[in-house]
């Protein structure tokens, strides 16, 4: 079941997760917004230090804030990186608190069959291995991608009596989680958080929401990518207020995996093999390939 429940079990730190951060543009941006309220959830026993420390005594508060779940939601449009923010992120806090660490992927097959209990017992068989990775002394992280699949909101009148058992076995779960003792946080990502039922918004230690990348992102890509190939400052320019918002698309500018998956590859396959990359070619691409559509 657990091979058929995860689409990646990995082991932290993870070298090449070090390495897909150093090219993840606003990387360390959302991590700096999320690194002290994963902490504060990973080390709850030190918040009665800090206490201590400040106030010589442990102030009410500090149970206030060692009851929150340990369930960080990620929002945004298609391609802005919210998985593989997620990915990263636990990797780098994993390495920063020099602890070993598990990070498992829920895969999008837990919707099941649409038979009745498979998908609540999918669910089940994911936080109970995550539990039994944080049982393991190490931090341990579950990925729960494309989150409105499984957590829609219950008053949806189209929504099937197996998938409101679904959303009620997540949020019992989230509810137990929190028994680990510090050493387990859930991931939730989506592309429609107004559909999440509340319940689970509710519970959400932090809810980050993810963009497009602006015109200063857009040019911070373009940089780092076509680095070598002798482009000019300001023809780099040019091509990052081309495909940024308010660019030659109007305020649906490129996502992060427009760039990377669909306009640099159509620039690529029209230089290959008989000439080098050039400006005019990637301008070209750039008025071919259109942005991902919005999803609302």
């Amino acid at each position: 079941m657990v091979q058929d429940t995860f689409d990646t079990q990995r082991e932290l730190p993870s070298r090449e997760l070090e390495n897909i951060a150093e090219t993840l543009v606003g990387f360390e941006r959302h991590y700096e917004a999320l690194k002290n309220h994963l902490m504060v959830v990973l080390m709850s026993d030190r918040v009665d230090e800090w206490s201590k420390k400040y106030y010589e005594q442990i102030i009410p508060l500090c149970k206030v804030i060692q009851q929150r779940y340990p369930l960080f939601l990620f929002s945004g449009d298609v391609g802005t990186g919210k998985t593989v923010t997620a990915e990263c992120a636990a990797n780098r806090l994993t390495k920063e608190m020099e602890r070993e660490g598990f990070l498992l992927k829920l895969s999008t097959r837990v919707r099941g069959k649409g038979l009745h209990g498979e998908m609540s017992q999918l669910i089940q068989d994911a936080f109970e291995n995550l539990t039994t990775q944080a049982g393991k002394r190490r931090l341990s992280f579950l990925l729960i991608d494309e989150a409105d699949s499984i957590a829609s909101l219950r008053s949806t009148e189209q929504m099937h009596q197996e998938e409101k058992a679904a959303v009620n076995t997540l949020i019992q779960k989230i509810d137990e989680i929190r028994q680990v003792g510090g050493r387990a946080v859930v991931f939730l990502c989506t592309n429609r958080a107004n559909v999440i039922d509340q319940a689970v918004v509710r519970r959400a230690a932090l809810h980050i929401e993810f963009s497009r990348p602006n015109e200063e992102e857009c040019l911070e890509l373009l940089k780092h990518d076509l680095q070598g190939i002798g482009l000019t400052s300001k023809e780099l320019r040019e091509l990052a207020s081309l495909t940024s918002a308010g660019g030659h698309y109007g305020d649906n500018g490129y996502t992060f995996s427009d760039f990377r998956l669909r306009f640099l590859p159509e620039a690529i396959a029209r230089a290959f093999p008989n000439q080098g990359l050039t400006f005019d070619i990637l301008k070209e691409a750039a008025l071919v390939v259109k942005p991902s559509p919005r999803i609302d």
